[in-house]
């Protein structure tokens, strides 16, 4: 199936691994011009080279932290003035684990700002443009707790649904401009994030890490974790052409791990 996607330009926040960087990847196999953002200037100057050297697309390495207000708005006005994006992948690293109760208002401050705020901004500078031309494409990376709440991930639940609710609203504010607002959820897709979730439940059980993830593993319908290129394949076609009637919705890549309807 053709995406439509080439020579198109796609933002895409928090490349330089896991979710994003396979997401990034499967961008540039399809064609896409690339901005990508993060932390980690050398991270990004790497896999900007690999990616334009391998699929003859033109990439750009944007270091920037989504956590300071200041530096995001000298970056919508980059968006709006030079990188004007087709498609937008918003995404950010999730916070510390934690209950709900007892969590510094530091670590509420910070998540917000790096997983909505930020977000927020960036994404109404890059409307702006796809307005102008009649068609976007912006997609979120949630979580499988904006449906299930993930025990001791009160922060990312509770901020990335948040975020679930902004999308879902602006969806129906721009469709008719042929912008589509969607948000994917990740299951247990085998990424360094998640590698790290399951080390720190393996300390608080005391068991090895081998034995939760075996554990994890066949407590799942598809009774394996997620590979990271599986959930970009998905994402990737949420961004392209074909998926323009598709907008508003939470689409689940987790093997069957959510039990709701």
């Amino acid at each position: 199936m053709d995406l439509g996607i080439r020579g198109k330009t796609a933002l895409v926040l928090g490349a330089s691994q896991g979710l994003g960087k396979a997401i990034a990847e499967k961008l540039a196999e399809e064609g896409a011009n690339l901005f990508l953002v993060a932390r980690s200037e050398d991270k990004l100057a790497g896999l900007s080279a690999n990616l334009s050297s391998t699929f003859g697309v033109t990439v750009t390495p944007v270091a920037l932290d989504l956590s300071g207000a200041a530096a995001v708005e000298v970056f919508c006005d980059r968006v709006r003035n030079e990188i004007k994006p087709d498609i937008l992948l918003n995404n950010a690293g999730g916070p510390p684990p934690s209950p709900s109760l007892g969590v510094t208002a530091e670590v509420w401050h910070r998540s917000a700002q790096t997983l909505l705020f930020s977000l927020f901004r960036i994404t109404e500078a890059t409307v702006e443009v796809m307005k102008a031309r009649k068609w976007g494409r912006i997609l979120a990376i949630g979580s499988s707790g904006v449906v299930q709440p993930i025990p001791n991930l009160a922060v990312s639940n509770t901020i990335r649904g948040a975020m679930a609710g902004f999308c879902k609203t602006l969806s129906n504010e721009v469709a008719g401009d042929g912008i589509t607002v969607n948000m994917i959820l990740p299951g247990k897709i085998d990424t360094d994030r998640v590698g790290q979730l399951d080390t720190a439940r393996a300390q608080r059980e005391g068991k090895t890490l081998e034995q939760v993830r075996t554990e994890i593993a066949a407590s799942l319908p598809a009774k394996r974790y997620g590979r990271p290129e599986e959930f970009a394949s998905v994402a990737v076609f949420m961004l392209s052409e074909p998926a323009g009637y598709v907008t508003g919705q939470m689409t689940r890549v987790d093997g069957g791990m959510i039990k709701s309807i």
